[in-house]
């Protein structure tokens, strides 16, 4: 097995994407952005807004083996993730917020192996500047084209990303049962409570468009609403350690935050001892990205950009939970204070009515969803499990420490 060391600038190309206006957005080609990114190692493809066709130019159409950048956001913790382009199903590009980096020879470089490359803490290290590789300031294409790096030889190249490839089709298969078996609930929730197709409904009187024994509450009238907050960042002792601090990209693609990206010590966490989030806690993304809904799996706190429930009946856990998922739209209209943010405050979170059925039907949504709700933890855990193998294999197998 041999290694060379090579500069980036001289196996790739690099270009910065477009920066698109609302009137951009129709039907069209697919466009990641910045919000696309997560901790995906593909792009969603299903998820992508698009843009106008005649709008985006040939050169910057993304092709297979290309990968994507994040070069510069609000929330440093994306700078510098990266997603790889593999057999695009459609025509696709990227955002002005975003860098494309494009193998000149494929036949001496995998580009699976480099995207996972990108995706170890000694890359990020050395775009930071930093001993710890934290936050990536910015990104640009000078950056990324005099890092250097040992990497191996094709074939060895290949076996490494094989190897690590098996844990992320593995974590990706665990994911798409898990939306699978959200559809199943969401489907019957809308059968029974939006198309009003439950059991016995050829005997119930409508009354005002909703069955005589159903009622409107207000979301307030569920439990109590916690409003996140988020300790003093300038007190490293209130981080690093074991209570889950919850934001908004923790929520991304998931039921439950199995993981996050910020924890809060006892010390932290204390400092606001009214904004602790029980378990089952529903919690709801308010500002800039509204509509994401989570479901707590243990104590934890959020920051202040989500508002969670803290529920009065157990049994309405599964039946809010979907009644939040079905109101983005709605979020959106309530929160609305300008052209560039979303913000739905607690009152007017609290205030939002939602239909709120009979405790019989409740209890059977309930009763349905529960088996089903412990499905998609199991397989959640799982992907945290297939996650920690992967991110430990990783920088052994891309420094050489391990051989393949």
């Amino acid at each position: 097995m041999s290694w060379t060391r090579v500069k980036l600038g001289d196996i790739a190309e690099f270009g910065n994407g477009l920066n698109f206006g609302k009137e951009a957005y129709s039907k069209g080609i697919k466009l990641i952005g910045v919000s696309n990114f997560r901790n995906r190692f593909y792009p969603d493809y299903k998820e992508l807004e698009e843009v106008k066709e005649d709008i985006v130019r040939q050169n910057d159409l993304l092709v297979d083996g290309d990968i994507v950048f994040v070069r510069s956001n609000g929330n440093k913790e994306l700078v510098g993730r990266c997603m790889l382009i593999q057999n695009p199903p459609t025509k696709i590009t990227f955002s002005g917020f975003c860098i494309r980096a494009r193998l000149k020879d494929l036949e001496k470089h995998d580009p699976v192996f480099w995207a996972y490359h990108f995706k170890n803490q000694g890359f990020r290290k050395a775009m930071s500047g930093t001993a710890i590789g934290a936050n990536i300031q910015n990104l640009s294409q000078g950056r990324l084209a005099v890092y250097e790096a040992e990497v191996p030889d094709i074939g060895t190249q290949h076996r490494i990303a094989n190897v690590l490839s098996t844990y992320d089709k593995l974590i990706y298969n665990n994911e798409k049962q898990i939306k699978l078996l959200e559809e199943v609930t969401q489907r019957l929730y809308k059968e029974w409570f939006v198309d009003l197709r439950f059991p016995g409904y050829e005997n119930c009187k409508i009354v005002d468009g909703i069955p005589e024994s159903w009622i409107q509450k207000k979301i307030s009238d569920l439990g109590e609403i916690i409003t996140g907050k988020t300790p003093s960042t300038s007190k490293e002792q209130y981080y690093g350690g074991n209570i889950p601090f919850i934001k908004i990209p923790d929520m991304h693609g998931c039921v439950f935050p199995i993981t996050t990206e910020v924890t809060l010590t006892n010390e932290g966490a204390n400092t606001q001892k009214n904004k602790y989030i029980p378990k089952n806690g529903i919690m709801v993304s308010c500002i800039a990205t509204v509509g994401l809904v989570n479901i707590a799996i243990e104590l934890c706190q959020t920051n202040q950009q989500i508002n969670s429930i803290i529920l009065n009946n157990e049994q309405d856990l599964y039946y809010v939970y979907s009644s939040m998922k079905r109101l983005k739209e709605l979020l959106e209209g309530v929160g609305s204070n300008g052209a560039t943010m979303t913000n739905v405050n607690k009152t007017k979170f609290g205030n939002i009515e939602v239909v709120y059925p009979n405790d019989e039907l409740r209890k059977l949504y309930y009763d349905y969803c529960k088996p089903i709700f412990e499905k998609i933890y199991v397989l959640s855990r799982n992907i945290k499990k297939l996650s920690q193998v992967r991110d430990c294999l990783l920088p052994k197998l891309i420094s050489g420490e391990i051989e393949v």
